[in-house]
């Protein structure tokens, strides 16, 4: 269920979780009381459909620039970063959500591309040092530790071929019997490194990506030649950087043009402290679009969840630009969907369908219950106060103040959800619940294997 969520939304998993385990406690109750689970089952989806219509009622539209006003989304991005372990960095890793989005967003589709968002996670370092790169960041070295660390205006020629003689596709002997016989292979050889050298440095290129390697041989000629080079680089980095720098990948030297290489305007090499790891940053590309977040964590379960939150704000910021519109977190609007619920049950639902909608409604309850507890203020009392305010200042945006700002209004506070999100925990809680009330019986094999005793 969790993962449902996270797929389909990427943000609102503990919350769709806590909706569908209360769903299907209210529904042991109804079932225990002798009421069909069918009926149950009905009922629970006119409450979400009752919901569903309310939240969009309350929602808001969100507006934000692209340019000249981006705080309404890194709050918003703020929000979901809240109750992550990375929370210390919230201000930050918001703003690297939203420039990544807004980088690879198409304002008149309304859709964000994933595909050219890249997160690196690398151990060692601060959270603090985390950052967004405007291009690609690859977990590789030049392949000669003398080659130029920092090349600018880099052409580069992107292969799949690797800087090797031609051998024969079949099973073959090589029999060298003299040192004349060697000393030709060699002048082979070096030959032919010399002419696939001199194909890519006609074309104007002055750094090599291969997705294959080299032996030493050819390693100290490119270096000889002035030619730097990246070897062993996998299938999915020669892709992204070639969409980021606009080139072509090239399959054989022979084909290698001018028109085929690609451009960016800085290509440097990053050092970690005494360690001998370097990562390769390809910068100010043609394609401005592809952009890479870069973390940073004292260990490898630090970097892991700071990827995860990473991508959930991502993936808020991705929803806003699909459907701008907003609703109010800290509770404010499960309990106004809750008393919207309430209020069909009473007035427009006729049958046994009522106390489904009514444990509903209670369901819905139980998440600003959840969050009083979490934040040690007396949940009964929290909730009581909320409804009666909500109904009686007509308010749906007053929530939990888990933070103690002194004020429950959560528009104030920037608290804020996108309707989305909403819609899809109410939606999938639901489903999850009916699916489970449908199972009749569960029948249980016995282990054939497993010892038999007789008493």
């Amino acid at each position: 269920l969790s993962k449902s969520q996270d797929d389909e939304i990427g943000d609102g998993t503990t919350g769709v979780v806590v909706l569908a385990g209360s769903l299907l406690e209210q529904a042991e109750q109804l079932l225990d009381r002798g009421i069909h689970p069918i009926r149950i089952a009905d009922g629970y989806e006119a409450a979400a459909k009752v919901a569903c219509d309310h939240l969009k009622s309350i929602a808001e539209h969100f507006e934000f620039d692209a340019e000249t006003n981006k705080e309404p989304l890194i709050q918003t991005a703020m929000t979901t970063l809240g109750s992550k372990i990375v929370n210390k960095c919230q201000r930050k890793f918001a703003e690297m959500a939203v420039d990544a989005v807004l980088s690879v967003a198409d304002f008149e589709r309304r859709d964000v591309d994933f595909e050219l968002i890249k997160v690196e996670g690398k151990v060692g370092g601060h959270l603090e040092d985390s950052m967004l790169v405007h291009g690609v960041i690859v977990d590789k070295d030049m392949s000669h530790p003398q080659m130029p660390k920092h090349i600018e205006d880099a052409r580069l020629a992107i292969l799949t071929c690797p800087f090797e003689p031609p051998k024969p596709k079949t099973k073959h002997e090589l029999l060298v019997e003299s040192v004349e016989d060697y000393k030709a292979l060699r002048k082979y050889e070096f030959e032919k490194f010399n002419s696939m050298i001199d194909q890519v440095k006609e074309t104007g290129a002055n750094l090599v990506i291969c997705q294959w390697g080299f032996d030493d041989e050819a390693n100290h000629l490119l270096l000889h030649r002035e030619l730097p080079a990246v070897r062993w680089v996998g299938g999915p980095e020669i892709e992204l950087i070639a969409i980021a720098t606009g080139g072509r990948i090239v399959p054989r030297f022979e084909e290698l043009t001018k028109e085929k290489l690609g451009f960016a305007g800085n290509v440097r090499e990053l050092s970690f402290g005494t360690t001998k790891e370097r990562m390769l940053v390809i910068e100010k590309c043609a394609n401005s679009r592809a952009v890479t977040a870069f973390l940073r964590g004292g260990n490898k379960m630090i970097v892991e969840e700071a990827k995860r939150s990473l991508h959930d704000a991502l993936c808020v910021v991705r929803n806003l630009v699909r459907d701008s519109h907003i609703v109010y977190g800290g509770g404010a609007a499960e309990l106004s969907c809750s008393l919207r619920v309430g209020q069909a049950a009473d007035a427009d639902s006729a049958g046994l369908e009522q106390y489904a909608m009514r444990a509903f409604a209670d369901s819905l309850e139980n998440v600003v219950l959840a969050l009083a507890e979490n934040s040690g203020l007396p949940p009964i009392e929290t909730l009581a106060d909320l409804k009666v305010r909500q109904v009686r200042e007509n308010c749906p945006r007053l929530g939990v103040d888990c933070l103690e700002r002194g004020t429950n209004d959560m528009k104030e506070q920037h608290v804020i959800e996108t309707l989305s999100s909403k819609r899809a925990q109410i939606m999938l809680a639901v489903q999850l619940c009916k699916m489970i009330l449908k199972i009749d019986d569960i029948r249980e094999t016995v282990d054939q294997e497993a010892p038999m005793y007789n008493m």
